[in-house]
C-alpha cells in the first residue's frame, strides 16, 4: 500500500469568492467524508438563514463571528465565537453566520463534500460587486440548501 502527504500552501489553495467571503480550500481525509475550508469574512458579510444536510465544525481563527440557530416559534440563539472558539452545526439544523464586529474575521470550517461542491459552484475567481443571487438560489436548491422564510 502506497501511503502518501498532501501539502496544500496558502499560495496554492484553490480559493473562491462567495458573495462576500473568501473561501480557501485545504483538503480532505482520504476515507472520510470530511473537507477542511477556511473561511475569510468581511465586515458585514455572513449567509442568510439556512440549513442544509451536511452538518459543519466552525473553528473561529481571528477575529469575530455571530452564529444564530433558529428554532420555530422562538427567538434565535445567538453565539459570539471570539478565535479559539469551535461551534458545532448539526445537519438540517437552521442557522447562518455573520461579521458584526467591524474587523475581518477568519474560520476553519469542517464539512462535507456536498458543501464544497455548492461553494465551488458558485463561486467566483474575483469578489462580485453585485452578486448573481438567482444563480445562487438555484445551486442551493440543486445542493439541498433550504434559504429559511424569516417573519417580518
Amino acid at each position: 500500500m502506497a501511503v502518501s502527504i498532501h501539502v496544500t500552501t496558502m499560495q496554492q489553495g484553490e480559493t473562491r469568492w462567495v458573495v462576500g467571503d473568501r473561501i480557501r480550500f485545504l483538503g480532505g481525509l482520504a476515507g472520510s467524508n470530511l473537507e477542511v475550508i477556511e473561511v475569510e469574512i468581511p465586515p458585514g458579510s455572513g449567509t442568510p438563514p439556512h440549513s442544509h444536510a451536511s452538518p459543519e465544525l466552525f473553528y473561529v481563527i481571528d477575529g469575530e463571528v455571530m452564529i444564530r440557530h433558529f428554532a420555530a416559534g422562538k427567538p434565535p440563539t445567538a453565539v459570539s465565537a471570539g478565535a479559539g472558539t469551535s461551534v458545532r452545526i448539526d445537519g438540517h439544523a437552521p442557522h447562518n453566520y455573520s461579521n458584526e464586529s467591524g474587523k475581518p474575521a477568519r474560520m476553519l470550517v469542517l464539512i462535507e463534500p456536498s458543501m464544497t461542491a455548492f461553494f465551488r459552484e458558485i463561486g467566483t475567481a474575483e469578489p462580485q460587486a453585485t452578486p448573481d443571487f438567482a444563480r445562487v438560489g438555484a445551486a442551493m436548491r440543486r445542493h439541498g440548501i433550504e434559504a429559511l422564510q424569516m417573519a417580518s
